[in-house]
């Protein structure tokens, strides 16, 4: 049940890349510091820290520093006007766990550094009923996944700054111009 969880997280995603009309990405990380989006709707994102299903770093979890990870970008769509960042734990007992949620980022940016909030950037409230990262923190037992995900917006989001991931989504529905995700996972012995 929880690994279905997750797969229609990852899939839910994909969903909005395909509906975005998606071309498929380059994969290439970008050449400059601030290089005009290009023109596909699937966004790579990557960490320095870890891989694409790899274990998140105690620093970004509870257990460490409760730092977000760095995060890089590539192949952000041409029309896009803003990005949101959303990391969710699909695996969490009660449903989808909500870690982090920001908006406001700056399309152009490459790198999102570690623990930093990009200038413009206004964070929303997590599952913690905080606004700010909350790193992965599940309970003893089977790792769970941790959904670091990226959408392109065609349209500035005017949120208040207290919004929820639902006031995030219904803002984006119909202005979604591209996605991509990263996927970590983290475990604890107890």
């Amino acid at each position: 049940m929880r690994r279905g969880n997750w797969l229609g997280t990852v899939m839910t995603a994909a969903v909005v890349a395909l509906a975005a009309g998606c071309g498929g990405a380059s994969g290439a990380p970008a050449a400059s510091a601030a290089p005009t989006p290009g023109a596909s709707g699937a966004i790579r994102v990557t960490s320095p820290a870890f891989g694409d299903g790899g274990t998140v770093p105690r620093r970004f979890t509870c257990d460490g520093a409760n730092v977000s990870p760095p995060l890089r970008l590539s192949g952000v769509p041409g029309g896009a006007a803003e990005l949101v960042v959303l990391a969710e734990d699909p695996d969490a007992a009660s449903g989808t766990f909500v870690h982090w949620l920001m908006w406001g980022v700056d399309p152009h940016e490459t790198t999102l550094g570690a623990g930093v909030v990009p200038k413009g950037a206004v964070q929303g409230r997590n599952g913690f009923g905080q606004r700010r990262y909350g790193g992965p923190c599940p309970p003893a037992g089977t790792p769970h996944h941790y959904v670091f995900s990226v959408l392109a917006a065609d349209v500035r989001l005017h949120l208040p700054e207290d919004a929820t991931v639902d006031g995030v989504r219904r803002a984006l529905a119909g202005h979604t111009v591209g996605s991509g995700t990263l996927v970590g996972r983290y475990g604890r012995t107890g």
